[in-house]
This record gives structure tokens, sequence and C-alpha cells, in this order.
């Protein structure tokens, strides 16, 4: 059963990302157990840090390791990652030689009011992790189109199309992890 952990890169209370985030725990296989990630108490890093991390540092750094596989679901902040994500990722990956995602499998999608709203941030978030040596999921890159009418009261997909899109990204995700799970623990 792979474990997969779920970063939200919004820290908004009422963020569409974490909307789309726990509709993909419901529509995920059932022999895969997803959790989700947070890092909303961290403080802003710094090098300073590196010599004594903070507590809530090392917990995040180890939610991150406990877990076979992430799935990061964000939006887009003026062209790129919000800023709490990026800060997230600076502490998972020091101080030097303690990167958390190090051949860690890593799945990306965004939601956004617009059809492809997520594209520039996916693309940013994707060169992060390649400098993290994190083997990310290419395909099928999804940029989901969120409507809220299409999401009933307590979270679930009402609409068979957003249902679709959902399930074939969270079918591709927990297959990355497994197959990278795999190839990881042969090796």
């Amino acid at each position: 059963m792979p474990r997969i952990g779920i970063i939200v890169g919004s820290l908004a209370k009422n963020s569409i990302n974490k909307k789309v985030a726990q509709a993909l725990v419901g529509l995920a296989p059932a022999d895969a157990e997803l959790t989700m990630l947070d890092f909303s108490e961290l403080p802003v890093y710094s090098y300073d840090y590196d010599a004594d991390y903070p507590q809530v540092a090392k917990d995040w750094k180890s939610s991150i390791e406990e877990v076979d596989g992430i799935i990061i679901v964000t939006p887009e902040y003026s062209r790129s990652i919000p800023g709490a994500l990026k800060n997230a990722l600076d502490w998972a990956s020091r101080p030097w030689g303690t990167n958390s995602f190090g051949g860690k499998p890593v799945a990306i999608m965004g939601a956004s009011i617009g059809a492809t709203g997520t594209a520039i941030a996916q693309q940013h978030l994707r060169q992060i992790l390649a400098h993290f040596n994190a083997p990310t999921m290419g395909q099928p890159e999804t940029f989901f189109h969120y409507r809220p009418e299409a999401f009933g009261p307590n979270g679930e997909v009402m609409d068979e199309q957003s249902a679709s899109v959902l399930q074939n990204f969270i079918d591709a995700a927990v297959a990355h992890v497994e197959r990278n799970a795999m190839e990881h623990s042969a090796a």
C-alpha cells in the first residue's frame, strides 16, 4: 500500500486547491493511503536555522520522509508558486545534505478558476523538484478548471467531467509513486 503525502500550496482558509486535494483523497484507490501534510506553522526560512533546526521544521521534514511519495496541489501566485510553498520546500531541502525530497516521487497539479491558470507555477515547481532530484510525473499535466457547482456540500465531486480529470490524475500519481518506490527499493 503506497503512503502518499499531499501538500497544498495555498494557506488560504477557503483554498480551492485544498478542496481539490481533499476530493483526490476520496477518489484514490482503496489500497493507497493519502495524508495531508501541513506546513502552515513554519517560520520564514533562513540558513541561520541550519545549525539548530526548530522542531516544527524537523516535523515537516519527517512528514515528507515518512511517505513513499508526494502530491502537490498548488495555485499560481504572480506567475509562480506561492511564497509559503517555496518556503516549505526550502525547509524540506535544508540543511545541505538532508534534502527530504531526494529520490521522492512527486506528482503535481493545480486548480484555478481559469482553464490553464497554474501552468507557469507547475513549471517553476518542476524546476525546483528537478534540483531536489525528485522524480516528477510528467503526464498527465493537470490544470484543473475549478467550478464550485462541480462539488457537493461535503466536497464530493458531482460533475462527471471533473471527476474524470481528477480520477485520471490520482490513478497516474499513485502508479508513479508505486513504480518509483519499487525502483528505489530495488537499487
